[in-house]
């Protein structure tokens, strides 16, 4: 079974830096990874600028990209003003094709991370919903769906039941994501299994974060109860904005390089051309101007299995 990876660099893991990027050399990397053969590339957010001001560029840098043939380019809506500059730039020419609205599974995570309540997000994102309907691909993001920082273990019911929600609202996609990487290979088989099972009308996307080096066994986890679509970024940077304190060591997600290297080595196909990987992850080094934590980077690439 063939693999969907979506490339998160340009967003989620820029959102945690604090090292600027120039808009040329974001729309290079974004270009590149079109040309290695990502499917789906996280490209921006329309975030405040006053708030995360790397995503100020945010309509320039969609302008300015290449587009691949049948690759979608999503961009993250925080808010109803979101999804307006999104649908501006779609009416312009160069928008997204997809566009995420993030809830979170427990009450304390939604009122520390959005600073509001779990009924309050919902309302924000039915209504961004309404907005965007029938003009993107629209992507659910459900944050802390395999343990919480503030409220420990969720309620994997509650995850179905939030999936379900999405589904209704025309969301086609939803990236689950472990957000403080509390996740276990046991627990993601269970909860993509119901959500499988129980949601058949919403694909769901693996988003492991390796803050306790769990992410490459978690995503193997969700592919063996037929997971086929896959967050990751180069050099495993991410996890959460920079200003964001909570969680304990590494929030990053999943290296790329390492996720690609472990399902080519198992004959698991990515479509991704392998060389031009390796030459886009020294360039992630070069923009960010250190060493990042892919273990591939280092290594080299896995052989594949006999």
């Amino acid at each position: 079974m063939s693999v969907v990876l979506c490339e998160c660099f340009a967003r989620d893991g820029l959102q945690h830096e604090t090292v600027e990027v120039s808009t040329d050399r974001k729309v290079a990397l974004i270009d590149a990874m079109t040309a290695a053969g990502f499917p789906r590339i996280e490209a921006t957010s329309y975030s405040h600028p006053g708030r995360i001001p790397v995503f100020a560029d945010a309509s320039e840098v969609l302008r300015r990209i290449r587009r691949g043939e049948g690759v979608h380019y999503k961009a993250t809506c925080p808010n109803e003003r979101a999804v307006a500059r999104a649908l501006d730039d779609l009416a312009a020419g160069f928008g997204a094709t997809e566009i995420s609205f993030l809830a979170s599974a427990t009450e304390g995570h939604t009122e520390r991370n959005l600073r509001t309540t779990r009924a309050g997000q919902w309302a924000r994102v039915e209504e961004m919903a309404r907005l965007a309907k029938g003009r993107f691909r629209i992507v659910g993001v459900l944050s802390v769906a395999l343990g919480c920082p503030f409220e420990g273990k969720v309620d994997p019911g509650r995850v179905v039941e939030d999936a379900a929600r999405f589904a209704d609202l025309g969301a086609e996609l939803l990236t689950v994501g472990d957000t403080v990487g509390t996740g276990t290979p046991r627990s993601v088989r269970h909860l993509f299994r119901r959500l499988l099972d129980e949601v058949p009308n919403i694909v769901p996307v693996a988003h492991f974060h390796d803050t306790r080096g769990s992410a490459l066994a978690n995503c193997m986890a969700a592919h063996d109860v037929g997971c086929c679509h896959f967050d990751s970024a180069f050099g495993g940077v991410g996890g959460h904005p920079a200003k964001i304190s909570y969680g304990q060591g590494r929030t990053g997600n999943v290296a790329t390089e390492d996720l690609v290297s472990l399902f080519e080595a198992e004959g698991i196909a990515t479509g991704i051309d392998l060389d031009a990987m390796m030459r886009l992850s020294e360039n992630c080094e070069a923009v960010l101007g250190r060493q990042l934590d892919s273990k591939v980077a280092r290594a080299g690439l896995l052989s594949p299995a006999a």
